[in-house]
Formats: structure tokens, sequence, C-alpha cells
């Protein structure tokens, strides 16, 4: 792409030689509503900035939430001990024992256990426990010496308002969940009383959000990072704020701690994101209505939606498949995001990947290789315009610590988009080179992929308690 805040360079790509004009007419007025210039990102970032500032004065839902996480203490790498990591997302549970081998390198022992339906909509506690209890008889585990219970880092991928290192309430169940009586309560206490009704000998020590569990993990390989970042079914990010800064913090004011952004939640009021309509189906339609604007736009749970959104526009106009579409194109979310990256990556003369996807898969009548130049084009400018919002993000909260980018910084990152999405990597860096400034970009950004990060993080802050435990005792 040439000049980026040329809205130009993000229309004339889409234009295809042999299409009808009113086609054409069609992918540009839709690639003009993508398109993100660089004024734009810029707009963002300092909204990102105000809003930012905002969260961390005062609670405000209407801002970023800037949750402080108790978290205060980075890991140096040097840490060693085996611990226990139970790491609860949408659709599975991940009961984990973490060896820190106290060289920045750990071993990971692990199980998955798939969330029932029934466990996401009534006994969710009990399922936990029960894993929880598997898991310790296969692996032969027991309380370390001298103690009843084993200490467990708990990762907990929902939103909840912190009000200690293993204490937390429930804010609102998503993901599908639906587990009565559980909003509002502490969801660590719900937990750990299935431990005792099961006879689990297990204490939850430390409770993280799967992205300060990354923040982590990134920080035990890499101690200069400062950002953990999940770009995957979901998206937002934690990072280390000095604590002068956090004005509603009402502890001791002095040192560093993590701050859990919910960034997904960023400028819900659409005054300066690139929405358009297709991304109001979406919302109109989804269970969350009016949330979670910014992650709708970004996230793999939600790109292959809008894709679909468009591509039905364009069939509406009888623009594209002459018209006819598919049961299966005509379903709410049956566009997968991972199709938009076997879409994208497709540069074979024909398109054939492109035509599998659409004849085989979705069931679409044949198509015409204009039908498949208009599909790859479709999905590029929405996922274009996924992984510059995703640069403007991680610029704004780097450039929210100025005094950090004179050295080198780490970010760690986990999830779907991060590692399978063409490209977004190394789309990450050539976006943000305009905002961060080539030589801090070049010379000092390192981003690094933390696998696993939300079950080995959590693992690594039960460390860190458990040391601060033993060093008040001792």
């Amino acid at each position: 792409m040439a000049d980026t805040n040329d809205i130009q360079a993000f229309v004339q790509p889409y234009q295809i030689a042999e299409a009808s004009p009113e086609l054409n007419r069609s992918l540009d007025c839709m690639a003009r509503s993508f398109a993100v210039t660089d004024d734009k990102i810029r707009e963002i970032i300092n909204e990102f900035h105000r809003s930012m500032k905002a969260g961390l004065a005062a609670d405000d839902p209407s801002e970023l939430l800037m949750i402080p996480t108790f978290v205060n203490r980075r890991p140096t790498g040097t840490e060693t001990g085996k611990f226990l990591a139970l790491d609860l997302g949408g659709t599975n549970l991940r009961v984990c024992q973490v060896t820190l081998n106290g060289d920045t390198t750990y071993n990971l022992v692990q199980q998955k256990f798939t969330i029932t339906q029934e466990a996401k909509s009534a006994r969710l506690w009990d399922f936990v426990a029960e894993c929880v209890g598997v898991f310790l008889e296969e692996h032969d585990l027991h309380p370390p010496p001298g103690r009843r219970t084993i200490p467990c880092g708990y990762t907990f991928s929902f939103p909840i308002f912190q009000t200690g290192i293993a204490s937390g309430n429930l804010s609102m169940w998503n993901k599908g969940f639906t587990v009565p009586n559980s909003v509002g309560r502490d969801v660590v206490n719900l937990t750990q009383s299935a431990f005792q009704r099961h006879h689990v000998p297990v204490e939850i020590t430390a409770i993280v959000n799967d992205t300060v569990g990354t923040l982590m993990t990134s920080g035990y390989s890499h101690p200069d990072t400062q950002l953990g970042i999940i770009f995957g079914t979901g998206t937002n990010a934690a990072y280390w704020e000095n604590l002068d800064k956090v004005g509603k913090w009402s502890g001791d004011r002095k040192g560093e701690m993590v701050i859990n952004l919910e960034w997904g939640g960023f400028d819900n009021a659409t005054s300066v994101l690139p929405y358009t309509m297709h991304d109001n189906k979406l919302n109109r339609k989804s269970s969350n209505h009016g949330l979670q604007v910014y992650e709708k736009m970004i996230s793999g749970l939600f790109l292959g939606e809008v894709v679909r959104n468009a591509l039905l526009y364009l069939v509406d106009q009888r623009l594209l498949f002459n018209g006819r579409s598919s049961t299966a194109l005509n379903k709410s979310y049956m566009f997968d995001t991972a199709y938009m990256s076997e879409i994208v990556a497709d540069d074979s003369p024909d398109l054939s990947s492109v035509q599998t996807v659409l004849e085989s898969t979705l069931d679409i009548p044949p198509t015409t290789l204009i039908d498949r130049k208009v599909v790859k084009n479709v999905c590029n400018m929405i996922g274009t315009r996924g992984v510059r919002l995703s640069a403007a993000a991680m610029s704004a909260v780097l450039l929210a610590r100025p005094e950090l980018l004179e050295n080198t910084i780490s970010v760690g990152i986990d999830g779907s988009m991060y590692q399978f999405y063409p490209n977004f990597e190394q789309d990450l860096y050539k976006v943000s080179r305009k905002f961060l400034s080539e030589d801090f970009v070049d010379n000092r950004l390192r981003l690094h992929l933390a696998k696993d990060g939300s079950g080995v993080g959590a693992a690594i802050v039960a460390m860190t308690v458990d040391q601060e435990r033993n060093a008040k005792q001792s």
C-alpha cells in the first residue's frame, strides 16, 4: 500500500479491471467505509489516551475500565518451583502444572476439559472442581510438605471487578454462559466452595485475567515485557502502569501495578472508530448489543460475520454470485474467520482455495473468477482494517509510557489472529512504525508469541504471592 494517509490507498487495490462499473462503484464505497487512514489512527490514539486517563482516575463504564489487578511484582525469569494453574475460558477448562526452571524457561503438563452445556448454564463450579480432582488423581499430585493445600493461580476469562489478588466479583457473563446466582459474587469463593464440597485440596492464591497471564508469561521469558495482548477469539490487553498515575487506587502509590484495560469496550459510542452498516448489523443482532464494539471490529469471533454481512449486501444488489446465496451463507456466524485467513492467503491464478471455501464449504452455486476476486477483496478490506485498528491500540498503550520507549520493550501476544491470520505480526510492526517511530520499532520493539500464556501466567502470579507469604512468615 502506498500513502496510507490517502484514502485512495485503501480503495484502488480493490477495483477489478474486468468487473462492471456498478460493481466497482460498490467496492469503492465499501472500501472507503472500512478504510483506516494514518490520521484516523492518530485520532484513535488520542481518544485512547483520553479514555485511559479517565479510567485510571475513576470507575466509569463509558470509559476504558482500567482495572487494577493487584499484581505488582514483575517476574525476573529466575524464579523456580512447581505451581498449579486453572484457565477457565469460553470453550475449555485447562488444568496445568507449571514448572518454572529459573532460566526464563518453563515446563507445562496440562489437561483440557471441554466445558459442557450443562456446566455453562448450571453447574460450572462443581464441574471445575471435578476436573481439578481428576487432574490431581491422574498426575498423583499432593500438597507440598507441611501444607494442607496446593497453591493455585486461576485465570478467569470473564469480566470481574477485582477486590484483591485472590478475590473478584463477576461483572457479567458472556461467551454463552448463563450460570445463575453468580453475577455480583466472588468467583474465587464460588470455586473454592466447590473444591471443599468435592474434597479437592487446592487453594486459589491468585486470580488473573487471561491478558494478565499473557503479560506475566512473556515477562518470565522476557523480563522487559511491558504489555500483554490477546488477539484471538476476543481481544484485550494489560500493561504495567506507575501507581502514582492511578487516581482511583486507594492503596500505596509506590511502584507499578498491572492494569487490565478491557479494551474490547473502547469507544462503544463509536465517536472515532470507523463503524459501518455491516458492523451495525452484527451489533444489532448480538447478545451484548452496543458493548465491546471495538472487539467486534478486530477479533476472530466477529470478523467473519462482518465479512458475511458485507457479502450479503453485495448479493442483495445482485452484484455477487448473480444474486444467489446459500443456506450456510444466510446463517449467522457460518462464515468463520478461519475462512478469511485461507481466502486472503490464496494467490493462485484462479483463486482455487477461495473457490473451495465458497462452493464446497458454504455450498454457494458455481462461482466466477470475478466473484472470487470480490470475496478476496472484501476479506482483505476487513482484515486490513482489523490489523490497523489492532496496531492503533498497541501503539496507544506503549505511547502512554513514553519514558520506556528509550529501552528495548517486549510485548507478549497470544491468540489465533496473531498466530494464524496472514502477515498479522508483520503488519503490526509495519503499521506501528508510523506512530511509535521507525527507530523504536526497528531496533527496540520485540513482539513475542506467549503461547498458553493465560495458564502459565496464573502460575507465575501464584508463585509471586507464595513468595510474599513465605517472606512474611519467615
